[in-house]
Formats: structure tokens, C-alpha cells, sequence
């Protein structure tokens, strides 16, 4: 029995540590600071009980999603166009 305990108990530490860095990879990565820039400025309430119910990540996936469905409706880029205007 111990024998077995020997062998498998490093194996599931392994495993173990294996699911971790898969858990934790995300976590660790950052969002473009760039970006973050353009959801605070152009944030709407809705994006503000986002980030309240489910977290800073959850709004942003919410906020991307809005502009790539605005992209594909209107045909242009509401990114660009911002930073054109703040450049002028």
C-alpha cells in the first residue's frame, strides 16, 4: 500500500499542478492597457453593472462583443474612429 502511495502520490501532485497552471494562465494575463483606456472612456451603465455582477473580465468580454456587433452592422470600425477623433 505504500508502495503505491509512493508512486502515485507524486504523479497527482503533478496533475494537480498541471491544472493549476491551466486555471491560473488567465488570471495572470493582462488586458491591453490601450484597451482598457477605450472601455473606460466609453463605458455605459450597462458596462458599470458588469463590472459590479460579474467582474472586470466578464464586462469587457460584454463590451468587445457590442463593438464587434456594431462593426459588422455598420461596416466600420467605432475603434478607429475614436482615436482618429482624439488625434484631431
Amino acid at each position: 500500500m505504500a508502495a503505491l502511495l509512493v508512486v502515485f502520490f507524486p504523479v497527482g501532485l503533478l496533475l494537480f499542478l498541471l491544472f493549476m497552471e491551466r486555471v491560473e494562465a488567465p488570471l495572470r494575463r493582462a488586458d491591453d492597457p490601450e484597451e482598457m483606456e477605450r472601455f473606460l472612456e466609453s463605458a455605459k451603465q450597462e458596462d458599470v453593472d458588469n463590472i459590479i455582477s460579474g467582474g472586470l473580465r466578464k464586462a469587457m468580454k460584454v463590451w468587445r462583443r457590442r463593438l464587434t456587433g456594431r462593426r459588422r452592422r455598420t461596416g466600420s470600425d467605432p475603434i478607429e474612429a475614436s482615436v482618429s477623433q482624439r488625434e484631431d
